[in-house]
């Protein structure tokens, strides 16, 4: 199913104002959308059972903020890069590579829901239930969901190679493009490891957190952008260390979220990390600072997927009064600075925007 387009979408590539993000975000949804009507038709071709597939992603991609785009694009117009549509379609890959790795990641983690609604490996479990069909429906979801994301990471390919953009500026991203979606990989297994250790650190948490998601969330976009441009070693030095303080400062807010968020902002809800054995910079902050008797409440209810509210309540009380909530805001705040530092030697306009997505990478309501 091919997005919907908003009533702000524009038809000619030509950004009403570039320095608008809402704008931006609406190039960047229309691109997705052409995409996806695209393949769309390929399926529609191959059988007329394939559109679950197809809806099933392009429900996904309604949502989300659309900030690994924005890097790239502003990677791109730091470095000298005029405004155009290569290089909205190529930051709109973006969308459908974290759309690949949002989905196999639910499976991972046996999340129920994603953007306020239910995951992609539950929708196609959903599926097979209400149509009765043999087997099992969990494997069932868990084979569609595995699929989907499989389809975005080559569609994610596909608008990469096909933005438009030179052959030559192509071939100087391409290093940086196909580094980005290996390194996630790496850090979505070091993520699956950790929890299935008994114990944690800081350093390791932090160690996951770069390579699952902060290089591809801040940094990699960031100089996936420059590099196509064509940016100068100095200025992707700045776009490297801008990129590495935003991306930690980004995970860490996400993972604070996922334990003291809104539901309703966060798309999901409260305490499903605790749930899941998310060992995070929060919970191994936690760990170290807390009593003997706390570790062990912290230890027995980590990773239990029947922990009830009281519980998920518990364990906020020993991270807030341990001191860890405060350690990681600080840490948020440190590498925030660092960020926004570091962008000061970046050219106007972009030096602006990118100071704007500090604060809206990080904002403690998301």
């Amino acid at each position: 199913m091919p997005l919907p387009v908003g009533s702000r979408g524009v038809t000619d590539g030509t950004p009403a104002n570039p320095l608008d993000a809402e704008d931006l975000r609406t190039r960047v949804h229309k691109a997705l959308t052409d995409h996806l009507t695209a393949q769309s038709d390929v399926l529609d071709a191959v059988s007329d059972d394939l559109a679950p597939l197809m809806d099933s992603v392009g429900d996904l991609l309604t949502g989300g903020k659309r900030l690994r785009a924005a890097f790239c694009y502003w990677g791109w117009r730091g470095a000298g890069g005029e405004d155009c549509a290569g290089i909205v379609s190529v930051a709109s890959a973006l969308e459908l590579f974290q759309a690949a790795a949002l989905i196999h990641d639910d499976v991972m983690d046996g999340s129920d829901t994603r953007r306020g609604q239910p995951a992609v490996h539950r929708r196609f479990a959903a599926l097979h239930r209400g149509n009765h069909w043999l087997g099992s429906s969990e494997d069932f979801g868990v084979a569609g969901a595995i699929l989907a994301g499989d389809l975005c990471l080559s569609w994610c390919d596909e608008m990469y190679a096909g933005s438009g953009l030179s052959p030559e500026s192509l071939a100087a991203g391409r290093a940086v493009f196909d580094l980005m979606r290996t390194e996630l990989m790496c850090g979505q297994y070091l993520d699956m490891l950790e929890q299935v250790q008994a114990t944690t650190t800081v350093d390791r948490a932090r160690h996951v957190i770069l390579y699952k998601s902060a290089k591809y969330s801040v940094q990699q976009p960031l100089l996936l952008g420059g590099t196509l441009a064509g940016a100068s070693r100095e200025l992707l030095a700045t776009y490297d260390v801008y990129g590495r303080a935003l991306g930690e400062a980004f995970q860490l807010r996400d993972d604070v979220l996922g334990v003291f968020g809104d539901p309703a902002a966060t798309g999901k809800p409260a305490g499903d990390d605790l749930r899941e054995g998310k060992r995070t910079v929060l919970v191994a902050v936690t760990l170290e600072r807390c009593s003997p008797a706390e570790a062990a409440v912290v230890r027995r209810s980590l990773g239990d997927p029947h922990l009830d509210a009281a519980g998920v309540d518990r364990l906020r009380e020993v991270m807030t009064d341990s001191g860890a909530l405060g350690v990681v805001e600080e840490m948020i705040d440190d590498l925030s600075a660092q960020a926004l530092t570091a962008a000061t030697a970046v050219e106007a306009p972009a030096r602006a925007v990118l100071e704007q997505l500090v604060a809206a990478s990080t904002a403690r309501t998301q």
